[in-house]
């Protein structure tokens, strides 16, 4: 297999510690989203979209999405199990995936990608170019705390995000929570139960890569 990582990039550091929590040592290639690599012919060749990260499977298979990689590996290496055994486990973290994603990932990236001048003409991943909408990042800024309001409701009746193991699901969490950073937010100090998760997963030797 060979990984396609950029170190500077959240959606890359959740393939990243999902690699890890699996205690997979894969063969990996540096993508620089800062120096516009993504973009290059060479990696384009790998992935058009030009898009981190990536993995090439043994079988020759191109997987671009976070998800997809994810599903991948859980089934070549079903141990330690990160997206749930039973059939109630595993619907239960692909939900609570898909709403921090669109709930927390995405408010982020929104606020991000619309206001920092790297991003200008940059406001959407991908191979064309977009205009920031300033309107657009104030709505992820609001957006950003509606979710951590979620996540303290969530973490107060639950260990974890989608029920009482760590999975997928706290990785994606966890990314986007750290990432809030570079929006100048963080969980509130009110947040008690979020605080303490954070800190849980924070000790994790995955969570340090």
């Amino acid at each position: 297999m060979l990984f396609y990582d950029c170190s500077t990039a959240p959606n890359p550091r959740r393939a990243r510690m999902f690699i890890a929590e699996k205690g997979l040592d894969i063969e990996t290639r540096e993508i620089s989203i800062g120096k516009g690599e993504q973009l290059s012919d060479d990696f384009r060749a790998v992935n058009p979209n030009a898009t981190v990260p990536v993995l090439v499977t043994d079988e020759g298979s191109t997987l671009t999405e976070n998800l997809g990689i994810a599903a991948y590996l859980e089934a070549r290496f079903p141990e330690p199990p990160l997206m749930g055994r039973t059939p109630d486990e595993k619907g239960q973290v692909l939900m609570w995936n898909s709403i921090v994603e669109q709930q927390g990932g995405a408010p982020v990236a929104e606020a991000l990608r619309n206001t920092h001048p790297a991003f200008a003409d940059r406001a959407i991943p991908g191979p064309v170019n977009h205009a920031q909408i300033p309107e657009l990042a104030q709505r992820g800024s609001t957006r950003v705390d509606h979710f951590f309001s979620l996540l303290e409701q969530r973490l107060s009746e639950s260990a974890f995000i989608a029920g009482s193991d760590f999975t997928l699901a706290d990785i994606s969490t966890f990314v986007f929570v750290d990432f809030a950073r570079v929006i100048k937010k963080r969980i509130p100090q009110e947040n008690t139960a979020t605080l303490a998760w954070f800190d849980k997963i924070a000790s994790r030797p995955s969570a340090q890569l």
